[in-house]
């Protein structure tokens, strides 16, 4: 645990939405979370500019300042949570170039060695599996560890228009996926 405080997690969220469903479990992560567990919702991936590797590192400018705050936030965390729909099949745009600003510097990325949880809805009858998939693949490359028997991929019709925070079942799972993720840390 980082510094004596509790433990931290970092939550992604890959929709830029303001109400999207996956912003709806990830707001309901941190409003859940139980004593001594932290999860800090970093709320500033669409201002990351494309990955760039001239601009990656530049000794004389530095870092843009979301880039820099991505990484500090991933830096001071002991795990990451990562809450994602899916487009045209994969990761969202946004959360793919969040993953390559926090591989770099390669092979020594904020989230090296992370524990990390993989989850979200989507509107296909898979509830983005395909996606969560992808996610943990490409974040696993970029040295996070990846807790694998995480599974929550929820089909966004089975909400029936109700906010995630209505139904105890995703409620309770959302819980047990957090425990499982702080349980991994080490």
């Amino acid at each position: 645990m980082s510094d004596g405080s509790g433990v931290k997690v970092v939550v992604l969220v890959g929709s830029l939405r303001s109400a999207s469903i996956n912003r709806q479990l990830a707001e309901l992560a941190v409003e859940t979370s139980s004593a001594g567990v932290t999860l800090e919702l970093f709320d500033r991936l669409g201002e990351l500019p494309f990955y760039n590797e001239d601009i990656d590192g530049d000794l004389e400018h530095g870092d843009p300042e979301p880039v820099a705050a991505l990484r500090e936030a991933a830096g001071r965390a002991d795990a990451a949570l990562v809450i994602t729909p899916e487009y045209n099949g994969s990761i969202p745009g946004v959360l793919k170039n969040a993953i390559d600003w926090l591989s770099r510097p390669f092979g020594n990325g904020a989230l090296k060695g992370k524990p990390m949880a993989v989850v979200g809805a989507a509107g296909g009858q898979y509830g983005g599996v395909w996606a969560h998939r992808e996610t943990r693949k490409s974040f696993g490359i970029a040295g996070s560890r990846i807790v694998e028997d995480v599974d929550l991929s929820i089909p966004a019709t089975s909400l029936d228009g109700r906010h995630p925070r209505e139904h105890a079942e995703i409620v309770e799972r959302l819980g047990g996926v957090v425990g499982k993720l702080v349980a991994e840390i080490g």
